[in-house]
């Protein structure tokens, strides 16, 4: 449970620095930012990997360029279905979704899967 919440808290953080970088993502606040990054969750672990499967020919004859598409739409779905979060368009929600992912991927170096914060020490024999 605490590995869940830390990774929503992370998803978050990197949609309210998506809002504050890329012009056209607006979020209305807090409880939002929240929500937003609960519903991300469930949509990227739900439902995206349906329309991966049923995009499959389409993504292998772009040679997998196509993922950038079903992932900016899983981010507009995201805005679609909660009225304070807004992307303006397909542009906003491909850069939202590339610095939520690449902010995401940043701090999945220093959280463990326990959801705690980690470092790994290696010492060399002398």
């Amino acid at each position: 449970m605490q590995g869940f919440i830390v990774r929503m808290l992370v998803t978050a953080v990197g949609l309210a620095l998506a809002a504050w970088v890329v012009p056209g993502i607006t979020v209305s606040g807090p409880g939002t930012l929240l929500l937003a990054a609960l519903l991300m969750g469930i949509v990227n672990g739900f439902v995206r990997p349906v329309v991966i499967v049923l995009t499959l020919p389409l993504t292998l004859a772009t040679f997998g360029l196509f993922l950038l598409v079903v992932n900016a739409g899983m981010f507009g779905l995201v805005a679609w279905m909660l009225s304070g979060f807004a992307v303006s368009g397909f542009l906003a929600a491909l850069f939202g979704w590339i610095i939520v992912s690449v902010f995401a991927w940043l701090a999945s170096w220093y959280i463990g899967p326990q959801g705690r914060y980690e470092v790994i020490i290696i010492e060399r024999g002398r």
